[in-house]
């Protein structure tokens, strides 16, 4: 953890944010048909899919960092 950067960190969420952001405005009736099924879907399924998204999410970060 010695190239720990808030900066770096900060850059990321605030790239997170908007390409979330871009996603509502590109496609809102695709973003809230979507949201309504994830409301409906189960707790585990939930967890699943937010664990495989945050595995890649840090894989891609940290084959970025090599």
């Amino acid at each position: 953890m010695d190239n720990f950067s808030v900066g770096d960190f900060i850059a990321a969420l605030g790239l997170a944010f908007f390409l979330e952001g871009v996603l509502f405005i590109a496609f809102p009736e695709a973003s809230r048909r979507m949201m309504a099924q994830v409301a409906q879907s189960p707790a585990a399924q939930l967890r699943i899919a937010g664990g495989i998204a945050a595995a890649i999410g840090l894989a891609l970060v940290w084959f970025a960092r090599m």
